[in-house]
Parts: structure tokens; sequence; C-alpha cells
């Protein structure tokens, strides 16, 4: 029987690819991410791997094989890779837990369509206690008093997994900015 998945991973090279990939894979309407470019990586023996990207397309309902095929040879892409785990791909597009690989940074990962890691993966307690930290240290680092305030800083600056979390933790970020308004004003 083929495969059917939902989610499917492809590697696309800048070489082989047609100029207009992104907008492409947009037309689809499926919701993708894509890797920072990949032009740092090393192979075994330290030579430069090939640069290329990383890339997440999740469809609506499974999906076969000869499908996403269709797809990638669009593209110029090598085979699909069905996905068991979209949570740890997305990871592998920094190296976020390879530290010994180049590590991308997070803000260069390119969402289409809608696309947000925060659909497919629950976070362990510690991914949300670290981005609980990340939002706290910006309401300090920035000064803001204003829960709006960090609710847009988050949106203008494309920190969506933090905007998320913190527009689904309102009581928890609005009473700690609060507080901090109320502690300034005893001064």
């Amino acid at each position: 029987m083929p495969t059917k998945k939902r989610n499917w991973a492809m590697v696309v090279y800048p070489d082989s690819a047609p100029a207009d990939w992104v907008d492409r894979l947009q037309a689809t309407g499926l919701q993708c991410a894509i890797s920072p470019l990949h032009n740092k990586d090393l192979n075994p023996d330290g030579t430069p791997k090939k640069p290329h990207w990383h890339v997440i397309c999740c469809y609506s309902g499974p999906t076969s094989f000869n499908v996403v095929k269709g797809l990638t040879d669009s593209l110029n892409a090598p085979i699909p890779q069905a996905l068991e785990q979209v949570k740890g791909y997305y990871r592998y597009f920094t190296h976020k837990d390879n530290p010994e690989k180049y590590q991308y940074d997070e803000h260069d990962i390119k969402m289409v369509n809608g696309f947000s890691i925060v659909d497919y993966c629950d976070l362990t307690k510690s991914e949300a206690r670290e981005i609980k930290a990340k939002i706290q240290m910006i309401i300090r680092r920035l000064n803001i008093f204003e829960y709006s305030d960090l609710l847009d800083y988050l949106l203008d600056n494309k920190l969506l997994t933090e905007y998320d979390y913190a527009s689904e933790h309102t009581i928890l970020f609005d009473g700690y900015i609060r507080s901090r308004r109320y502690k300034l004003a005893k001064r």
C-alpha cells in the first residue's frame, strides 16, 4: 500500500530550483515552512555541503507520495520524505538539537500560507519556561508597560511563537506588565 501522510519534507537546492519556487509553493495553498539557506553545513570530511533549504509541507489530509512527488518535481527537488514528527524536523531547520553543527537563525525561517509550528506540537515544560522567560526579558529590556505594546512588538518582529504564547497567556503577561507599571508609579 502506498504511503499516505499529511506532513512531508523536501530539500530544495538554489542551483536547480526555479527562480519563483517560493511563489509556486505559496500558490499551492499548502502551509509550509522553509529553513534558512543551509550554506554552512559540512560533510563528515569537513568539505562544504551543497547549499540547500529544508521545507515542510503540510496537507489538509493524508496525501500520497505521488502527489507530493509531483510538487517536488515541479521544484526540481529530490524525492520527498514523509514526516512522522513536524516539530523535530522544524528544529532541524536551525540545528537546534545539534550543537556541533552550524546554528542558523530561527528568525530566517520563512512561513508560507499561515504555517505556525505551534499548530503541530505541544511545548514541553522546559520550552514553555524558555519562551515565558524570553518574553519577560523583552518586557524588561524594552520597558514595556502596556500589554498591547508587547503584542505589537512580538508581531512586528515576527516572533510568532512568542506572539502565540503571549496571546494565549494574557492574564500572566498583562498582570506582570500591570505590576511593573504599578511599581513604577509608587516611586
